[in-house]
């Protein structure tokens, strides 16, 4: 069963003037547990848009499921959190970077080359790498079952990349996190991804299964055992 269905959804663009249009054809997807599809395409070609429109951050038509539970069963909140997206440039909604990270315990700074430094400095005072992996732990604290990522490595260096992938890649083989990643670095599509889709004009199209279909049925593992598996990361008290 597939943990994020996507049937018939578009994404529902207003101009200026109030008129509205359809930037992509109707897409149908599915993924299941622990899967990563990505997606690439030309910049402006609905990358993003797509990515909105399956977080309810947009105007669309269609319909997500999520555990074939229908996105408007779930409160705006509670979908969001479930369903997560991380923008190419997050918003910062207070300057005080320890804000953004309710509870004592913050998870995962350690696996992603961070100290407990950062959350005491100025937002202003980091630079645009420091601010994307912050992004990315702010959104990974919130425990999410699906990720929907729109470039998060594209200001890091190399080591940071791997650092972003490799704890990518924890969540989604311990506990089961299902991710659409959207990237134009075709190295980095075939190192994470399952399945890589295309995006051109206005259409999804498959341009490559990355991974063999076999090693997809080894994620069938219950969340319990996973959740009993994913006791190594380390958590910092502030």
């Amino acid at each position: 069963m597939s943990t994020l269905r996507i049937k018939s959804l578009q994404n529902t663009v207003i101009q200026a003037g109030g008129e509205a249009y359809n930037g992509l054809a109707p897409v149908n997807l599915e993924l299941t547990t622990g899967e990563c599809v990505c997606l690439s395409g030309a910049s402006g070609c609905g990358k993003t848009l797509l990515l909105r429109a399956i977080a309810d951050l947009d105007l669309s038509q269609g319909q997500v499921f999520l555990h074939e539970r229908a996105r408007e069963d779930y409160s705006g909140p509670d979908w969001r959190k479930r369903v997560a997206y991380l923008a190419a440039e997050s918003a910062w909604w207070d300057e005080r970077i320890r804000a953004h990270f309710p509870g004592r315990r913050i998870r995962y700074m350690e696996e992603l080359g961070m100290d407990l430094t950062l959350l005491s400095r100025p937002f202003k005072s980091l630079s645009q790498g420091e601010r994307q992996r912050l992004a990315l732990l702010r959104t990974l604290n919130r425990q999410p079952e699906v990720l929907l990522l729109d470039e998060p490595t594209a200001s890091l260096d190399p080591d940071s990349t791997q650092r972003v992938e490799n704890i990518i890649q924890r969540f989604r083989s311990e506990r089961g996190v299902t991710v659409l990643w959207v990237s134009h670095d075709p190295k980095q599509i075939k190192r994470v991804s399952d399945r890589h889709y295309q995006i051109k004009d206005g259409e999804i199209k498959l341009a490559s299964s990355t991974k063999p279909k076999a090693k997809t049925k080894k994620k069938s593992v219950s969340t319990k055992r996973r959740a009993r598996k994913f006791t190594v990361e380390k958590e910092v008290s502030v």
